[in-house]
């Protein structure tokens, strides 16, 4: 059975794509089948895993509302053992059709649809990784209830304990309300500017307050590291020797540990 693991915070701009594409592509390097699915309506970790949006058939958001079965929109890519389920634009309109959706289905619960989707696959994979907005809407709640686990991805910067916090409070009351199984897979540091003071700073401060479950890999601040995406590549296929792919390995290495 499947590990499922959302990518989560309502802050933007902290590398939670990078991390869903990296993460994803290290895990099936080592030799774990993946599932990436794409929950932004931006859509930026589709483009990033090389991805036509122009020749996407079935999206995430044709399943979420019924019109399809999660396994006809699912995308092999280029590498071994890593899939993905892409996002349109036309994820922007998801809230107002599964609003209709409720108001006309009997028993019908607009926050529970992909975690019924996920059930049928849910043994195919040993991890399905979610991307989720940088917002706290029927997206990421769908993706909330529909997980095991939530990581967050936080940047090495000032305001990053408030944001993390903000993360905490919001996973806490998934946990009381939605789904009282959700755990936290971990915190993990990115974009760290080895080059100041200020970002090693923050490091020691998280590590204080959140020692246990903060990921001893820290994922450095790197031109290359944005460069990739770009290119559709994940970082361990365009530059396989660059410190943000060994970062990636590092980090996939410790969550397959913990889920051993």
């Amino acid at each position: 059975m499947g590990k499922v693991i959302s990518i989560s915070n309502q802050k933007g701009g902290v590398g939670k794509t990078t991390t869903s594409i990296n993460l994803s592509a290290s895990l099936a390097v080592l030799g774990k089948k993946v599932l990436l699915i794409d929950i932004d309506p931006q859509g930026n970790t589709t483009t990033g895993v090389g991805i036509n949006k122009g020749e996407i058939e079935k999206s995430i958001y044709n399943v979420l509302i019924g019109d399809c079965n999660i396994k006809e929109a699912v995308i092999k890519t280029k590498y071994k053992n890593f899939y993905v389920i892409p996002s349109t634009i036309s994820l922007a309109r998801l809230s107002t059709a599964l609003l209709e959706k409720e108001r006309s289905t009997p028993g019908f619960k607009k926050e529970e649809q992909l975690k019924n989707s996920i059930e049928e696959i849910k043994e195919q994979y040993d991890f399905i990784i979610i991307d989720c907005p940088p917002s706290i809407d029927i997206l990421t709640k769908n993706a909330l209830i529909a997980s095991n686990s939530v990581l967050i991805p936080v940047q090495c910067e000032f305001f990053s304990l408030e944001g993390l916090a903000q993360v905490m409070n919001t996973i806490r009351k998934t946990q009381k309300e939605l789904n009282t199984t959700l755990n936290i897979e971990g915190v993990l540091l990115t974009m760290l500017d080895s080059r100041t003071n200020l970002g090693f700073e923050v490091v020691t401060e998280i590590k204080t307050y959140f020692s246990e479950i903060v990921y001893d890999t820290i994922i450095p601040r790197l031109v290359r590291l944005t460069e990739a995406p770009s290119h559709g590549e994940p970082i361990i296929e365009y530059d396989p020797k660059s410190r943000g792919s060994e970062a990636y390995i590092n980090l996939a290495k410790e969550v397959i540990k913990k889920n051993g």
